[in-house]
C-alpha cells in the first residue's frame, strides 16, 4: 500500500505528446505537464511557432521538448511524428489526443445545420474524429510495448455531451463575427467520448489507460452578450477559464489516477448538473 502521496501527481521522467500543442487548451497544459517534470513533444501544423515554443518551454522549465510539424488527418504525417519523438526523447508515456479544428471558411463551418455542406463536414470530420483515431491507434501501437502502459487524454467538448442552447447564440459573436454551435461539432466530440470508451476496454489489457476531458464553455473573446447568456446557465454564473482545464489533465496524466479509464471528465461549472 502507498502511504506517501507527495508526488502523486508528479510527471518527472515522462514523455508525453500533445497535439494541438499550440492552441488555446494546448498551451496551457503544455506549461502545466513541463512544471510538473513532464519531458514534451509538442506537435501542431506550424513548424516555425511549434519549434520555437518548444525552447521557450525546454528553456523556462529545464525539461526536454521538441517541436514536431504534423497534420493529424494524414497518417504518415503521424508515423513520422511518432519516429521523432521515440529517437528524441524515447518511449512515449502520455498521449494529449488534443488536436481539433474549426476550419479555415468560417463562413462554411457556421452554416445553419439545413445548408452545411458535406464537404465541410467532411474536413471537421478528417481532424476532430478521423484525426483522434488516427493518433491514437499509431501512438497506443508503442504504448503497447511499455512495462508500464500509458496513458491517452482525448479532448472532447461538452457540446459532445449535451445539445447546445441555441438561443445563447442571439446576438452573440466571436472574434467580430457572429457565431453558432454547428452540429458537426457538436457530432465529432461526442464520437470522442465513444472512442474513449471503446478504447479504454480494448487497450486495457495493455495497461493502457484512456480517458476523456470535456470542458465546459471557456471564455476567448466572445462578446458580452454571450459571455452573459452562457454565465446565466451555468450554476457557477460563469464561464470557465482555460488554466481551470489544466488540473484534471495532470490527474488524468499522472499516477493520481491510475485505476481510472474510460471516464469522461466533465468541467464545466455545474452546467451539466442542472
Amino acid at each position: 500500500m502507498k502511504s506517501d502521496y507527495s508526488n502523486l501527481f508528479s510527471l518527472k521522467g515522462k514523455n508525453i505528446i500533445v497535439t494541438g500543442g499550440l492552441g488555446y487548451l494546448g498551451k496551457e497544459c503544455v506549461k502545466g505537464f513541463a512544471q510538473h517534470g513532464a519531458n514534451l513533444a509538442i506537435v501542431d501544423l506550424d513548424k516555425t511557432k511549434t519549434e520555437s515554443f518548444a525552447i521557450e518551454v525546454a528553456e523556462k522549465y529545464k525539461i526536454k521538448a521538441i517541436g514536431i510539424s504534423c497534420d493529424v488527418s494524414i497518417e504518415a504525417d503521424i508515423q513520422k511524428m511518432i519516429e521523432q519523438v521515440m529517437t528524441t526523447l524515447g518511449n512515449i508515456d502520455v498521449l494529449f489526443n488534443n488536436a481539433a479544428t474549426k476550419s479555415r471558411n468560417l463562413d462554411a463551418f457556421f452554416a445553419p445545420f439545413e445548408d452545411y455542406s458535406l464537404e465541410e463536414w467532411k474536413k471537421i470530420m478528417s481532424v476532430n474524429l478521423d484525426g483522434m483515431f488516427l493518433v491514437a491507434k499509431n501512438v497506443s501501437k508503442q504504448m503497447m510495448k511499455n512495462d508500464n502502459g500509458g496513458s491517452i487524454i482525448q479532448t472532447a467538448s461538452i457540446y459532445g455531451v449535451v445539445g447546445p442552447d441555441h438561443r445563447i447564440y442571439n446576438g452573440s459573436n466571436f472574434l467580430n463575427r457572429e457565431i453558432n454551435s454547428p452540429a458537426v461539432y457538436s457530432a465529432s466530440k461526442a464520437g470522442v467520448i465513444g472512442l474513449t470508451k471503446y478504447l479504454a476496454t480494448y487497450l486495457a489489457q495493455y495497461n493502457i489507460r484512456v480517458n476523456t476531458l470535456t470542458p465546459g464553455g471557456l471564455q476567448s473573446g466572445q462578446n458580452e452578450k454571450f459571455i452573459q447568456s452562457y454565465s446565466d446557465r451555468v450554476p457557477l454564473g460563469r464561464m470557465g477559464l482555460v488554466e481551470e482545464m489544466v488540473g484534471a489533465v495532470i490527474y488524468m496524466a499522472s499516477d493520481a489516477s491510475s485505476y481510472m479509464t474510460g471516464q469522461n471528465i466533465i468541467v464545466d461549472g455545474g452546467l451539466t448538473a442542472w
